[in-house]
């Protein structure tokens, strides 16, 4: 094969040789015939060169002035073919072709030299030198044409955008749960219309993306107006309250005026009580046993303790957690839960000690969970006793507020919003302002509202959260992975993988990403963009090396896997484009499940909408002095309470042992 090659290469060699020769050869001629007269004085002719040269011009090879010329550029442009020179980069093809250009001007200009009247040698001496020049211009050009064409493919998809793309799903799938969103993405140089299919959203959908990245526009806006229209029973959870509720509101008119179908809508939000409506988590029929009454009091506690969201275990989070269970308990027992309510309970735990553990001692479901706190107390361990309780009271007080205490005392609706008999949509709405008191309240709200929803028998139904972070929900993770069963629909909105982690914690963060089968992902950087792109796994992609020499320059092709959408494209998405993978189900299989593609958004059309929007309606007028009243009676209920049940104690000799004296 090497002595092939080193053959092939010498008859190459040779042919070029040959052409340049036959191309200068033609140019002597020519010089030869017009400039007869020079020559004969230069007393270079013979007549042997004379009887060759008639002979040739009964070929007509002169019967034209330029055929001579036009004979020897083809010849020598043939040889530049072959030409092998030292490649360069910075070579532009505008420099070669004006050297060209230059050249070929001067090489055929140059005849006029021979019409001038000057002296005959000086004259063919003038006209030999100057079409020299031209000829040697031309050939320096076609030369820099060979050091720069074959690196043109070098400045094309700098970037590696075609190489990145790949085929995405553009058929419509849709039935009774799922949520599409109309898109168009790119493969290779076109541009195609797409459709990102969410056709199993109760395996979890999350929606990631960092401030200003459109996922609430353009993905959790059509999450919640398709489920309304679809019949599902929702839940929202606004942060910032009433963007998203009042768009849920507005869909939910829409759907009543089309379909007809009875449903109710409720919202709550802590700062216009006008237009919230009033609902008490601990209603005493939701808490079925004491096991609901202890996840209650773990998402008070950690809502507003997020720093114990990692130390749970500690003896020091868990006592004040098996305090406030303590306490929620007792008022559901008491008097069949006349006053079982958040407010109450925090009004309950600031009573003196001696008081409060006689009361919650003559419960005797209780009595294993205070019996530690008595020992601590009647034994004078007051330092141990301030970790277990005084943490959770501070933490408590927190909520003492006219307002709060409005809302949650009251019963204008229960939680089991996929109640068949009384299908809901229900809209939390927060304050960015009073994250960490309006937060851990919503925690709570959120936690009972599962326990109901996540059974079996129910409606479909689906849950919202907008900045999921900013709420703490225990076990989100089995809610995942057991509600699919019960056609429940979890989206998690999500700015970034860090802010999950720094509120759950590393374990329970991973946990959540891992266990989503539906993501969505717009801009975001750093170890989010890496797991992501980490997720959505490799392509075969081309790829062309090039080696330059002094000599030639060497291109090589190949294909290999590597990152279908990598870390820093994920990093660079604009506003509206998002990366990410849907689920299928076993009747309807999705082939091309990954996506990358800008979500098309009828802009005018849902200007036209909001523009359209009614208010949200006015539930009651409240004034201050009705919020201050059911402050005061909430108060009044707990200082009542203590005082019937401690005449109770000390008038009866049976239970007379129960009271606590120091």
């Amino acid at each position: 094969m090497a002595s092939n090659t080193g053959e092939n290469e010498q008859a190459l060699r040779r042919i070029l040789d040959m052409s340049r020769s036959i191309g200068l050869f033609a140019l002597a001629l020519h010089f030869y015939y017009y400039c007869y007269q020079a020559f004969t004085a230069w007393k270079l002719v013979s007549t042997f060169s004379d009887r060759i040269l008639d002979q040739i011009e009964k070929t007509g090879l002169f019967s034209h002035f330029e055929k001579t010329k036009v004979i020897c550029l083809i010849f020598l442009s043939l040889s530049l073919l072959g030409t092998k020179g030292r490649k360069e980069q910075h070579l532009k093809a505008s420099t070669a072709l004006r050297q060209l250009a230059i050249g070929l001007s001067v090489f055929f200009l140059s005849g006029y030299l021979l019409k001038m009247q000057i002296e005959i040698q000086l004259q063919t001496i003038s006209y030999i030198s100057i079409t020299c020049l031209g000829l040697l211009m031309f050939l320096a050009g076609g030369t820099t044409i060979s050091k720069i064409m074959r690196l043109k493919i070098t400045g094309q998809d700098i970037f590696n955008e075609d190489n990145e793309t790949f085929p995405q799903q553009e058929r419509l799938i849709e039935n009774e749960y799922s949520i599409n969103l109309p898109g168009r993405y790119k493969l290779r140089s076109s541009v195609k219309k797409s459709w990102i299919n969410f056709v199993n959203p109760m395996r979890g959908l999350l929606v990631l993306g960092s401030p200003g990245s459109g996922k609430t526009y353009f993905v959790i806006r059509h999450v919640l107006t398709q489920h309304i229209a679809k019949g599902f029973a929702v839940f929202l959870y606004d942060f910032k309250y009433d963007d998203l509720t009042k768009i849920a509101y507005n869909a939910w008119l829409d759907k009543e005026a089309q379909t007809k179908t009875p449903s109710s809508f409720y919202s709550i939000n802590f700062d216009d009580l006008s237009r919230s409506h009033r609902c008490n988590p601990l209603d005493p029929g939701g808490l079925v046993d004491i096991a609901d009454a202890a996840e209650s009091a773990r998402a008070i506690l950690m809502g507003l303790n997020r720093e114990w969201v990692k130390r749970q275990g500690d003896f020091f989070v868990e006592s004040p957690i098996n305090f406030l269970t303590a306490i929620i308990w007792f008022l559901k027992k008491y008097q069949n839960g006349a006053f079982c309510s958040l407010p109450h309970a925090v009004e309950l735990m600031q009573i003196e000690h001696e008081k409060l553990f006689s009361i919650l001692r003559s419960e005797k479901e209780i009595e294993v969970l205070i019996n530690p706190f008595i020992s601590a107390f009647i034994n004078d361990a007051n330092q141990q006793l301030e970790g277990q309780i005084a943490s959770a009271q501070i933490s408590m007080a927190r909520l003492s507020s006219p307002s709060l205490y409005y809302v949650l005392s009251g019963n204008d609706f229960s939680l089991d919003i996929n109640n068949p008999q009384d299908p809901k949509i229900v809209c939390l709405g927060n304050n960015p302002q009073k994250i960490m008191t309006y937060g851990a309240v919503i925690s709570l709200y959120v936690t009972r509202m599962i326990n109901q929803v996540n059974q079996k028998g129910k409606l479909k139904s689906s849950l919202i959260f907008d900045e999921f972070p900013t709420i703490f929900l225990n076990h989100i993770d089995s809610l995942i992975a057991t509600a699919r069963q019960n056609k429940v629909a979890t989206t998690l909105g999500i700015q970034d993988f860090s802010q999950l982690r720094k509120d759950y914690g590393k374990e329970q963060a991973d946990v959540i990403m891992n266990i989503s089968g539906n993501i969505i992902s717009g801009q975001v950087t750093g170890d989010t963009a890496k797991q992501l792109s980490e997720r959505f796994g490799r392509i075969l992609q081309d790829r062309t090396s090039f080696s330059v020499n002094r000599n030639d320059t060497s291109i090589s092709h190949s294909k290999q896997l590597d990152s279908a959408i990598p870390a820093s494209k994920i990093a660079s998405l604009s506003s509206g484009e998002f990366v990410g993978m849907v689920a299928d189900t076993p009747d309807e299989k999705i082939a091309l499940k990954m996506f990358h593609a800008q979500i098309i958004n009828d802009n005018q059309a849902i200007a036209r909408q909001e523009s359209a929007y009614k208010e949200l309606p006015i539930v009651r007028k409240v004034d201050d002095s009705v919020i201050r009243a059911n402050y005061y009676q909430i108060k009044q209920d707990v200082q009542d309470l203590v005082f019937v049940e401690m005449e109770r104690l000390l008038n009866d000799p049976e239970l007379a042992h129960l009271v606590i004296s120091k």
